[in-house]
């Protein structure tokens, strides 16, 4: 299990960008199933870094009741539930991947004759760079922030309830980052030796599951 850590922690501080951030026209929250994400947003709302919110995304999250919950409105309720008015909060409610999320966010502001110059996306922190790199390719023309919640390697293992699950979805995430950009998803981006090895090596550990494009 050390050698597992050592080579997913490699990947995990590749991905996690550190970027510092500035006060921008948007926060868009990038939906998923991980309510620190939720608790970010909010926390970057309420620190002034954005005027309003967009959430995007259609996937169904299972509530305490058992229920599915569109992950899109599923954030926007903990918002408004922790203060946040409904008006500074947009949603799309269609994607389903982060391309889509970045294609069908631009559009929806489109429609509504919103033109942000810089945006904060807010993600899981193993998705950062891939949020990053999708966003720059499919949305050009706004300065790009990405942040999630500050978090180690360590306490987000303890905190995701499916480690390897977790793991594989990473080390699929970094293959895509050296295939999307030929099929014109994503931008293309440095991955050094070390990082690219530590994925070789969890893939012949049996990290594979979200290896297929």
């Amino acid at each position: 299990m050390q050698e597992i850590d050592k080579y997913a922690k490699i990947i995990w501080d590749y991905m996690v960008l550190n970027q510092e951030l500035e006060k921008t026209d948007l926060i868009l929250v990038c939906g998923n199933d991980d309510d620190m994400t939720s608790e970010h947003a909010l926390e970057l709302f309420n620190l002034g870094f954005a005027p309003f919110l967009l959430i995007s995304g259609s996937g169904g999250i299972k509530n305490r009741e058992g229920f599915q919950e569109n992950e899109a409105y599923r954030i926007a309720n903990f918002l408004t539930k922790n203060g946040v008015s409904s008006d500074s909060i947009i949603i799309e409610d269609k994607a389903r991947s982060t391309g889509d999320n970045a294609n069908f966010s631009r559009e929806l502001l489109k429609e509504k004759n919103i033109n942000p110059e810089k945006i904060i996306l807010i993600t899981k922190p193993y998705m950062e760079r891939r949020a990053y790199a999708t966003f720059s390719k499919q949305w050009i023309g706004p300065k790009y922030f990405v942040s999630s919640k500050d978090i180690s390697y360590e306490d987000y293992c303890m905190h995701f309830p499916d480690k390897e699950h977790f793991i594989n979805l990473m080390v699929g995430d970094l293959i895509r980052i050296k295939e999307y950009p030929k099929l014109g998803f994503q931008i293309e981006q440095e991955i050094p030796e070390e990082v690219w090895q530590a994925g070789q090596e969890l893939i012949k550990l049996g990290y594979n599951k979200h290896t297929v494009l």
